[in-house]
């Protein structure tokens, strides 16, 4: 993965294989199934990695576990920054997926989806933050939505959940959590801040703390408020 997606065919990995490329074809039909393996094995492999780091996670920070996914996802997407690119910021990657749930669509959120399955205890996690009335109807709907899909996906890893227990609130501020991590990500592995950052991590490590703070004070109600 050293020269982007583009430069991945078929003819190139099986001339790297020591094999023909209609023997390959064999066993991947199409450039867009071999990318779409890809991801999902580099997914898979990521989602092992984040969860055991989380499990080992410091037990006396507030959210440590969740902290700790959030780190870890930093460092290696700035150690495999193409990997990165080739999961997580190539529109192809979403468009050659299926389409029956984030986790299939949203490769990001297919990522978070596995370490929470993998973490102990999540079940009896209080996911609850406010009202769920206080949407603005349009917002609600979508929540509603993504929220089924959640618990579908949830319950196909091997975590039952209910719409009950993961409140809209909570669907929200997951929703937050994941956007804003992943911009900070994006722009540092690209370098595209639209100024000059002397200390991403420090800047990194800032933005944790508010979302942190967010989420302990019932934040998705405010931010949503403003």
């Amino acid at each position: 993965m050293r020269e982007g997606r583009e430069a991945v065919t078929l003819r190139a990995i099986a001339r790297n294989l020591g094999m023909t490329a209609p023997a390959l074809y064999r066993y991947f039909p199409s450039r867009e199934e071999l990318l779409h393996r890809l991801v999902e094995e580099i997914c898979s492999d990521l989602a092992e990695v984040i969860t055991a780091r989380a499990r080992a996670a410091d037990t006396g920070e507030e959210m440590g576990a969740v902290l700790t996914v959030c780190r870890t996802f930093r460092g290696w997407a700035l150690a495999h920054p193409t990997e990165f690119e080739l999961v997580f910021a190539s529109q192809q990657a979403v468009t050659d997926a299926p389409t029956d749930g984030p986790t299939s669509r949203d490769q990001f959120g297919s990522i978070f989806l596995r370490v929470i399955a993998g973490l102990p205890d999540f079940e009896d996690e209080e996911l609850t933050h406010a009202d769920d009335e206080a949407f603005p109807e349009p917002m609600r709907d979508e929540l509603v939505a993504y929220r089924r899909e959640m618990v579908a996906s949830l319950g196909e890893l091997g975590v039952e959940t209910t719409e009950e227990q993961l409140t809209l609130s909570a669907v929200y501020l997951i929703l937050r959590w994941w956007s804003r991590l992943y911009g900070h990500v994006a722009l540092e592995v690209f370098q595209r801040f639209p100024f000059t950052v002397s200390n991403a991590e420090l800047l990194f490590e800032s933005l944790l703390a508010e979302l942190v703070a967010e989420a302990s004070s019932g934040g998705a109600c405010q931010a949503r408020a403003r």
